[in-house]
């Protein structure tokens, strides 16, 4: 028999066993404590640019229009190409190349093989009464020509041609039709070219409105533009013949609207030019390569505001 102290010892052992299970029991049974939350800041998305519509602005300048040809080809060697191109007189001419689907090497490559003649279409004012010395359907037709007869609004990129209606002085925009017709309209410089007649309108120059056409560009969607400005200060240029002094007016005439124009551009390209003349048609290997220049001298700063238009 066991004696009574081993089973008081034994009851106390168990009753220990006993408690030490129901607590335990209690304890896994306990619901889990809420994990402490900790404070932190909202995660915010970075905000994606804003897509924009770059703008290239093309001025007048005649042979000096070359540069054009060296700007695009600058621009498009650091992956910036416009999405709306606008031109005033030699602008238009390379404006509409490029919008057809030319590239800046195909542009330099037609620059470099066209010939002089192939734009020239003199008048007979011995026989006819005429009012300037180039009649301009040269020009319309090596246009139309070169981008296949294709009109303005089938452009691959829209285009815009700026010309000035001479019986009303105001600007008018060619957005439609004829290509050739609008670039020559556009390109009439006074005295030089005849007036260009569409319906029942004549048009010449777009340079006597819009000597490089800021304004047009915006007009037509553009939030960013470049704008080329090819034009001659006149003290620079030397009035030899009689082309000369029409060209130079023309200059002269302009400098006023065009530094007002200027200031909505977002960027400015002036190619050095120096003293080229606007019928130097010899020298437009210079003007292309003054174009890419001028350029990318500024390419940092397109860069930068092209980065800030798109972060606003």
């Amino acid at each position: 028999m066991f004696s009574s102290r081993y089973l008081r010892s034994f009851s106390l052992v168990l009753s220990t066993l006993l408690a030490a299970c129901t607590t335990g029991s209690q304890q896994s049974q306990a619901p889990s404590q809420p994990a402490v939350q900790t404070s932190t800041a909202p995660t915010v998305s970075p905000k994606p640019p804003r897509p924009i519509k770059i703008g290239l602005a093309l001025g007048g300048g005649a042979a000096r229009g070359f540069a054009h040809v060296g700007v695009i080809k600058a621009l498009e060697s650091q992956g910036i190409v416009p999405d709306i191109v606008v031109g005033t007189s030699a602008g238009s001419v390379v404006g509409a190349l490029y919008a057809a689907g030319n590239n800046g090497f195909a542009l330099q490559k037609l620059a470099l093989q066209m010939d002089e003649t192939e734009i020239s279409d003199w008048a007979v004012p011995f026989f006819a009464k005429v009012s300037g010395v180039l009649k301009g359907e040269a020009v319309q037709n090596y246009v139309n020509k070169t981008i296949h007869n294709v009109p303005i609004e089938k452009l691959k990129i829209p285009f815009g041609a700026v010309a000035t209606d001479l019986n009303t002085g105001k600007p008018i925009l060619f957005r439609r039709g004829n290509t050739g017709v609008a670039v020559r309209a556009s390109s009439a410089v006074p005295g030089v070219f005849q007036p260009v007649r569409v319906g029942d309108r004549q048009y010449v120059d777009g340079g006597l409105v819009s000597p490089v056409p800021v304004r047009f560009t915006h007009d037509m969607g553009a939030d960013f533009v470049i704008a080329v400005n090819i034009s001659a200060a006149p003290e620079a240029q030397s009035a030899t013949s009689s082309v000369d002094v029409l060209l130079q007016t023309f200059a002269i005439m302009g400098q006023s609207i065009n530094n007002k124009e200027l200031k909505d551009a977002d960027i400015v390209i002036r190619p050095d030019l120096g003293t080229m003349k606007g019928n130097d048609f010899n020298a437009r290997n210079t003007a292309i390569m003054a174009g890419e220049q001028a350029t990318m001298a500024q390419m940092a700063l397109i860069k930068k505001k092209l980065k800030e238009k798109r972060e606003e």
